[in-house]
């Protein structure tokens, strides 16, 4: 039977945390009490805990992206670490990194959760708010909003109030009437995208006046009824325009979707895109009549069969061929897509690798550089199908014994 005891006015933050985990274990061992009565109870007091338990939790997440401490163990940005090590869905990872850096801003709000007196969705709700405000408007905006839980308002109320709460903060000072983009001054545009469930995107963000101009420049025209016969409404016509100008035009729209010669002629079974996204076989045939269509062959276990040539940089044809092994970086956790990473040279270009198709990946170009500075933090593998795996150890950590091809400089 194990026990814990400790004195918690001289303990260290160690002693503290390890007592804290043994304790969470033995909790989670246990099967509830059968009183419902005394399981709300608990359940109120608990979550209570995990609330501060967050709160401490965030202290230490901001130290270590202050610090930029995971950069040191192969992660390109504290949120890929949250969601790789700590299994956080993205969600959850951003919110926490806002919580992180918004804390030394939010003062009240922090005192208030450290004592268990905020819970962390409030607190969330509030660091979400205030991100892209200056120092006086958050400071202002903590009140407004500290006050409406107090007043009772729910978690959802807030975040509502919390979207407009610059104009709440205009209303408040009497400055309502003011011009909007003096109000917001030069401040710097943003977007955030969020991936639906079915592959699509939600938009959302704010432009200032010049890149808002640009927006119009460009989309405009492009937006405008294509006729009497068009009875899209200005939103869609706007998603329509904005993909026309990403995409050149289709000038270079460039999108990789993989399929049998079946399914070209006729067959059912479906096509993807390199990112693993189902395609049915009918719209795969449609994307078909206006492509360029490139035949790719593949050996014994589907391994792409030698297309090198002796030459420092990959080819197109090899290019293709990486983009449908590699959906995103071949590094194990990072989610850059493969389209957008580098052709990487896997036993390095300078000690003689040979530009051939199964000595290649892809790589992104952060990853890459760290891969070339750090080759002795790298482990690599292949599997079957031909595609490598790198996996990154923390720092003073010799990985075990490396896959053909050791680790070495990068492309």
């Amino acid at each position: 039977m194990s026990s814990v005891a400790l004195d918690l006015d001289t303990a260290s933050t160690m002693e503290l945390v390890n007592a804290a985990s043994a304790i969470a274990a033995e909790l989670a061992r246990r099967n509830p009490p059968e009183s419902a009565a005394a399981c709300m109870e608990l359940a109120d007091t608990l979550a209570t805990a995990g609330d501060m338990q967050e709160a401490a939790l965030t202290g230490f997440v901001g130290v270590l992206d202050a610090g930029r401490e995971v950069q040191r163990w192969g992660f390109p940005s504290t949120r890929a670490w949250l969601r790789s090590r700590l299994g956080m869905r993205e969600s959850r990872a951003k919110e926490r990194l806002a919580l992180a850096r918004q804390r030394h801003r939010l003062t009240e709000v922090t005192a208030r959760w450290a004592r268990g007196e905020l819970s962390l969705g409030y607190a969330a709700t509030i660091a979400g708010a205030v991100t892209r405000l200056d120092d006086d408007d958050c400071a202002a905006a903590q009140g407004i909003l500290l006050d409406m839980v107090d007043r009772g308002f729910s978690a959802g109320k807030v975040a509502s109030f919390g979207k407009r709460i610059r104009d709440v903060i205009a209303e408040r000072d009497g400055t309502e009437h003011a011009d909007p983009d003096t109000r917001r001054g030069y401040e710097r545009s943003w977007i955030d995208s969020t991936r639906s469930l079915d592959g699509g995107r939600y938009i959302k963000g704010w432009l200032n006046a010049e890149d808002a101009a640009i927006w119009e420049g460009a989309l405009g025209p492009l937006a405008k009824p294509a006729g009497t016969d068009d009875r899209r409404d200005l939103s869609e016509r706007t998603a329509a325009a904005l993909s026309s100008v990403l995409s050149g035009g289709h000038r270079a729209t460039k999108v990789t979707v993989i399929c049998d010669l079946d399914t070209l002629t006729g067959g059912q079974a479906p096509a993807r895109l390199t990112d693993g996204t189902p395609i049915p076989a009918a719209q795969a045939r449609r994307i078909a009549l206006s492509a360029g269509v490139s035949p790719l062959l593949l050996g014994r276990g589907h391994t792409p069969l030698y297309l090198g040539h002796r030459v420092r940089f990959a080819t197109g044809p090899q290019r293709r061929v990486l983009e449908t092994l590699y959906p995103t970086c071949a590094v194990q956790d990072c989610e850059v897509p493969g389209t957008l990473c580098e052709v990487d040279h896997v036993s390095g270009w300078a000690l003689g690798s040979p530009t051939d198709i199964d000595r290649l990946a892809l790589c992104c170009g952060w990853h890459n550089r760290y891969k070339h500075a750090n080759p002795e933090r790298l482990r690599i593998t292949r599997e079957g199908n031909g595609r490598y795996t790198y996996r990154v150890h923390p720092p003073g950590v010799s990985p075990p014994g490396e896959a053909e091809p050791p680790p070495a400089q990068a492309a």
